[in-house]
Parts: structure tokens; sequence; C-alpha cells
């Protein structure tokens, strides 16, 4: 069994290694940031992964439930680094097949996979020669889950990319935000770290794991002075056509939000919203929430309206298995954008507006301000000389619109193509549209403009 076993690990192996030697790395400088850009702006959906030694407790430490989010059970609950690094004994992640988390993806609709190779928790998810704390030395697994994954991206042409915790390491004696064992951060030297463990760590990232389509860092503490700027220059020099995301601690390529944070109106600018599926990043086993295929489908085309990327995260179980769940769920959306695609992949912003909602002033949000009722009937996405109506509430009989600009030549649904009867006024258009939706959580009917 134990050569069989071996026999496994080596196939994989070289699976590995033939598809990420198939991969080649620009080394050529972008000629603008639009070209740099451009797969983002397509891509609109993406995959987050929240993975790591913290599935193992799943919100529970000791019988006692931890309140919080999953892969912050560490700090949440104090766990003392001795104690937590044997955990890395306990994971052997034996379910985990790298392509059935990409198919996953695919199947969902999603452009893009971002996965964690170290959280805050210092556990490195990939085979790493600067540290012995991580999945492939300190685990019975010894395998590269990442190299695996990097591998299944690449046959399946799927862009990939790592989150890294440049910051916070809850495991090192001078990296950020472990108070419990390691006292003040300010008493720390907090070069040493960076320069000893995340900054090798990065460059290991971006020199063996073939095309990183982009470096997700995360809650840039204490990053000040050029910290952030060594960052960015490893990135630059190794692979230029990689994205950095915006939480470096300096400007990156495009704006991350607050996490699950959609923004009221149209932002122009590259941005993303990173979100949850259910209530945590990393898995948590009494938190089976699941966010509903509408509600997705909603919160995607609501973001993509409004000029951004939705990069929605499953939490995987300690098995390897991302929950059947959120599986299920996602698979759903990409039954409704296998159909309607065409209005999400590559579309911009709604040149309206007023379907977005609007401030009540006679409510104060927690700042004071009045609060925005968001509402929810339909979106608007468009690409030139088209405007694609998602139509969440269908109504019966008319449709109006205004503010239209230019002559609209046609109107048909996207679902079918049988055309949709229309008046124009102006710069009001009035559709009449059949008594059923097309398809199940939107319908989708297309303007072509001139």
């Amino acid at each position: 069994m134990k050569r069989l076993s071996l026999s496994l690990n080596i196939a994989i192996a070289l699976i590995a290694a033939g598809a990420l030697s198939a991969q080649t790395i620009r080394k050529d400088p972008p000629p603008s940031q639009d070209a740099k850009m451009k797969w983002f702006r397509e891509a609109k959906f993406g995959l987050f992964i929240h993975w790591g030694l913290y599935a193992i407790p799943a919100g529970e430490w000791k019988g006692q439930a931890i309140p919080g989010i999953g892969e912050w059970i560490m700090n949440r609950a104090r766990i003392p680094v001795k104690e937590y690094e044997q955990l890395a004994t306990q994971f052997n992640p034996t379910q985990f097949n790298a392509e059935a988390w990409v198919q996953m993806a695919q199947d969902a609709g999603m452009k893009y996979i971002v996965i964690t190779s170290k959280h805050h928790d210092g556990f490195a998810m990939f085979g790493s020669k600067v540290s012995p704390y991580n999945i492939v030395d300190a685990t019975p697994f010894k395998r590269d889950p990442l190299k695996e994954l990097a591998a299944a991206a690449a046959r399946h042409h799927m862009p990939f990319g790592f989150y890294y915790s440049q910051s916070q390491d809850w495991h090192e004696p001078n990296g950020a935000g472990n108070t419990w064992d390691f006292g003040p951060d300010d008493k720390k030297d907090y070069d040493q770290y960076l320069r000893g463990k995340a900054e090798p760590q990065v460059k290991e990232l971006l020199t063996g794991y073939g095309p990183v389509c982009l470096v997700w860092f995360d809650t840039p503490r204490m990053m000040t002075g050029d910290r952030a700027t060594r960052f960015t220059n490893i990135v630059k020099e190794l692979q230029p056509w990689t994205l950095i995301d915006g939480r470096l601690g300096e400007k990156g390529d495009y704006r991350s939000m607050g996490d699950n944070q959609i923004p009221n109106q149209v932002v122009n600018e590259d941005w993303e919203v990173p979100a949850t599926i259910n209530h945590t990043w990393g898995f948590k086993k009494d938190d089976t929430d699941w966010k509903t295929p509408a509600d997705i489908t909603f919160k995607l085309v609501d973001i993509v309206s409004k000029g951004g990327n939705y990069l929605l995260n499953v939490g995987p179980m300690a098995t390897g298995v991302i929950p059947q769940g959120s599986q299920d769920n996602l698979r759903a959306v990409g039954k409704w954008l296998k159909v309607n695609g065409e209005a999400v992949y590559g579309a911009g912003p709604t040149p309206f507006g007023d379907e977005l909602g609007a401030f009540d002033n006679t409510r104060k949000d927690k700042k004071g301000g009045p609060v925005f009722v968001a509402a929810t009937d339909w979106r608007c996405t468009t690409k030139p000389g088209k405007l694609y109506l998602h139509v969440f509430k269908w109504p019966e009989g008319k449709f109006e619109l205004s503010k239209v600009k230019g002559k609209v030549g046609k109107a048909y649904l996207l679902a079918n193509r049988k055309p949709v009867k229309f008046t124009q006024a102006g710069d009001k258009v009035e559709l009449t549209l059949p008594a059923k939706s097309p398809t199940e959580i939107a319908g989708v009917v297309v303007l072509e403009t001139k």
C-alpha cells in the first residue's frame, strides 16, 4: 500500500510539473495597464478559497465554540503557538482532488481562482524551503496541493492566483498580530520577519507555480516606509503581468472593497468585492447558511452593473472536500451563466443608476448620513451597442425604461433570441414582455442601440 501511495505521489508530481512547464511565465513588461488588466475586466466572477489548519478545529477549541470567522480561531481563542502547531500533525486531506476543485469553479461559471498560500496563522499550504512550517514538511499529507491546483488550473486554462498574508503571521515572534505569545507588535523586529520569511515565500510562489494571475495581499498592518514597495518590486521583477490587489499597503492594480461590501453606485475604476458564501471564510462546521443561487446571481450582476468583480469564497473541510451545499449552489449559478453569461463576462456598468436604489433622508446610518435603500427589481450591464436588462422581478406586461441614449434598433430575450416588442419616444422605451421569464432567477432582455 505504501509503495502504491508513493507511486501515486510521484505520478501526481510529474503531471503537475508537466502542466506547469507548459505554462510560460511572461517576463516582458505589459505595454499598458489596460493590457495587464484585460483578463480581469473580462472575468468578473472568481473563486476564493480559504483552506488551512483552521479547518481541523472548524470553529471549536477544547469543546468550546469560538465566536467569529473560522480562520481566526488561533487569534480569537488565544491559542499558544506550540498548541496550534500540533494541528499540523493531524492534517491529512486525503480526499483533496485538485481537478475536482477546478472543475467545480468552471461549472459555477467562475473565471479565476485565488487560494490562501499562507493565512495569518503562518502555516504555508505549499512546499516552502523558507520555513519547515508547511504542508509538505509538517503534515502526514506530504503533498503540495497548490502545485496540484496550479497544474489543474493550467490544464483548464483557468487564471490562478495566491492569497498571501504579508503582514500578520501569528506563528513568527516578529510577525504582526500575535500579542499573546510574543508581546506588542511595536516591540518586534518586523523587518526581520518580512525579509526572513514573507518576502522569500512570495518569491517562491512567483517562481515555482507557473504564471500567477494575481497576488492577494491582506491586512496591511505596519506596512510603513518601503515595506509595501519591496513586495511590489518582487512581483514586478519576477512576474510583471501579475496583478496586485488593494490590500498591500500601497496602491495596487485594482481596488479591494471591504469584505462583503458592495458599493451603492457605479465605481469608475477597477475593483473587486471579496465575499463569503456563508458567514465565514475558513470552514466552520456549524455554519451551513449558504447564500442561495438567486442571492449569488443578484450580487454578481449587481457588482458587474457597478463596474466590479465578484470574488466569492468557499472554505474546504480538513478532509480536502468543499462542502456539498456550497458546491450545489455555485453550480446552479453556473447554469444561469451558461445561458446569460454574455451579459456578465466583459460587460460594463449601467448607464442609468436610478435602478440601483436611493438614499432615504429620514433614516440615518452609523455615520449619521442618510441610509441607502437598494432596489432589487432589475439591473443593467452594457457592451458597445448593447444594453442588457437583467430583470429579477419579472413584470406582467409592460417594462418602461427612461434615459435611453440613442435609437433602439432591436430588442430580444438573451436566452432564446425571441424578439420583444417595443416602442420608443425620445429617451423613453416601453417593452412588452412575455408573461413568463425565459430563465429562472432573472431573465435578460437585450436592447441593441445605434
